[in-house]
């Protein structure tokens, strides 16, 4: 099953997701990338105030995500970039990508600080300790222009990347940041499954 399709106290993964931001009044539209098979079913349940397209997804999440910038309008000024496994996302998070973009930023990821030591390592050997305060973890939504992004697509139309802040980066735009928040944690695993199950039984 999708990850995103999973059940999260009594709703889909997804669902959280996109009510995260079909209430963001920063919004004005929403372009949900669902898997080829699943499209029609989950455009049956998407509702909300918003404008929403539901395009089939690609092979790899940069494809995807292409194709998720081909679904949207051209009125589009600016376009957030969101994993679906990050469902409690929270608005003020939302909000301040926004406002960084409408600060005149290209491109903006929310970072979070690396609490854990890092060692670079070659099998079982420890090579090196890595100075932790020169990293990040970075979380979505990724805001981004609109112009800036797809130029970005167009001009490496062979690259696949973790996330689209490196297509940009690769295209030459800077990428500002601003705080992450530890509740828009992405959920990958049982655990992380179980805490969000905690986290909206306190809300």
């Amino acid at each position: 099953m999708p990850k995103a399709l999973v059940s999260l106290a009594g709703r889909t993964i997804l669902a959280w997701t996109i009510e995260a931001f079909a209430t963001h009044p920063d919004l004005a539209e929403l372009v949900v990338v669902a898997p080829p098979d699943a499209t029609e079913s989950i455009a049956a349940t998407v509702s909300g105030p918003l404008p929403c397209t539901v395009v089939a997804g690609g092979d790899s999440r940069t494809e995807s995500v292409r194709r998720g910038l081909a679904g949207l309008t051209e009125r589009a000024e600016f376009v957030l970039v969101h994993d679906a496994a990050r469902p409690l996302v929270p608005a003020r998070l939302i909000s301040n990508v926004v406002a960084a973009l409408r600060d005149g930023a290209e491109a903006v990821i929310p970072v979070l600080p690396v609490a854990d030591t890092v060692k670079r390592i070659a099998g079982d050997l420890v090579l090196t300790t890595v100075d932790r305060n020169e990293l990040c973890r970075v979380q979505t939504p990724q805001g981004f222009r609109t112009s800036t992004l797809r130029a970005a697509y167009a001009a490496a139309p062979e690259l696949v990347a973790t996330d689209d802040a490196g297509l940009v980066e690769a295209y030459g735009a800077k990428v500002r940041t601003v705080p992450g928040d530890e509740a828009a944690f992405k959920i990958t695993t049982p655990y992380d499954l179980r805490l969000a199950e905690l986290l909206v039984a306190a809300r």
